[in-house]
């Protein structure tokens, strides 16, 4: 166990925010260097729109064509360079190990991983091809790996995604849809205190639309609309010529959603003298559990049970990869990584006696799935 910790260790120390494309390049370098070293092959595929590689990992003897099980998993993470050696390192803490990335997700990522390498090692094959893709976007709403993974779902029998268990240890079963938005807003720069008169300021129309855009959010209905970034202006002594917010939405599925979707592209500036324009849309359709996803979580929760895991699914309000896949009419049980809390915070944690039973149940997975 101390050996996987400390690999985790060296893949949580590889900081990698999506942004950062030779940063996410290094991740991707040491998940194709260890499934080398576990006689694995591998494939790289470019990244596109400035973001990192994606890597694709498969049996030698595999020609890709067989229905099989799809691991997905991603190497990205929210948290800036920096973050490991100024607000959260790697530490121990009794049974908490933490640090950037750790629970969301490369202790998943890797997790799977070595339950596959442990088959390899044994010399035992699996029912079904196995095959794990390492993506560079999750963060940002896979706009670059999409295709390769919906590509890589048509062929697949199954979908395990190592996003972390819920805290309680839950896996995951239904995610909410996500949707993606950037408004911009063109003012008119002008001296502040000269001509503060002829300028229209980009800022003060910004603050009215994010007062409008919050109030889409609905728990009822179970939207949220939430305004994450605003840049604007370039002095305090200049009327704002520019405003721009990036929003995040979520939405239980499309025709719940759709109308919100369209009330915010619709938005319109209060000034007459300022425009307004707003760009997105939705890029994860929300999933419920089906009868493919019903027989894949009891076939997971019988093999949990043997392990001495009481196993309970849970639908999640946050969106993964394996939204795409379960789109796809896939079965897809996501949350199979191990269990923790504080994603995309500077407590993130795991806890470390969840590691082994949650690699074996993967294992488990693995080798039983037909």
């Amino acid at each position: 166990m101390t050996s996987l910790l400390d690999e985790i260790k060296s893949w949580v120390e590889i900081e990698s925010p999506t942004s950062n494309r030779a940063a996410v390049n290094r991740m991707m370098d040491l998940a194709q260097d260890t499934a080398r070293r576990a006689g694995l092959g591998h494939e790289r595929f470019v990244g596109t729109q400035g973001y990192g590689d994606h890597v694709l990992v498969f049996a030698p003897d595999d020609d890709r064509t067989r229905p099989g099980i799809l691991l997905l998993s991603h190497l990205d993470t929210v948290h800036p360079l920096g973050t490991l050696s100024h607000k959260l390192p790697c530490r121990v803490e009794g049974d908490q190990a933490f640090g950037p990335g750790i629970y969301d997700m490369k202790s998943g990522a890797l997790m799977a991983l070595a339950a596959w390498r442990e088959l390899i090692a044994e010399g035992s094959t699996p029912p079904l091809p196995i095959r794990q893709l390492f993506v560079s976007d999750e963060e940002i709403g896979s706009t670059s790996s999409r295709g390769l993974i919906e590509t890589l779902g048509r062929t697949a029998r199954y979908v395990l995604v190592t996003e972390p268990a819920r805290p309680g240890g839950e896996v995951v079963t239904g995610r909410k849809g996500t949707a993606r938005f950037s408004l911009h807003v063109a003012g008119r720069p002008a001296h502040s205190g000269t001509h503060h008169a002829q300028g229209r300021s980009a800022v003060k129309e910004l603050a009215r639309q994010i007062l409008d855009l919050e109030a889409l959010t609905d728990p009822a209905r179970g939207i949220t609309v939430n305004v994450g970034i605003i840049h604007g202006g370039t002095g305090a002594n200049v009327v704002p010529g520019e405003a721009t917010a990036e929003i995040d939405m979520r939405m239980p599925d499309n025709a719940t959603g759709m109308p919100v979707v369209e009330r915010i592209l619709a938005c319109r500036a209060y000034d007459p003298d300022v425009t307004v324009t707003v760009t997105g849309g939705i890029n994860r359709p929300g999933y419920s559990k089906d009868a493919g996803i019903s027989a894949l979580f009891n076939h997971a929760a019988h093999l949990a049970a043997e392990l001495g895991i009481d196993l309970r699914d849970v639908s999640s309000g946050g969106g993964s990869d394996g939204n795409f896949t379960a789109a796809l009419g896939v079965p897809t049980l996501d949350g199979l990584g191990p269990v923790g809390a504080g994603a995309h915070t500077l407590h993130e944690h795991i806890q470390i006696s969840s590691i082994q039973p949650r690699k074996q149940l993967l294992r488990r997975l693995l080798e039983t799935l037909r």
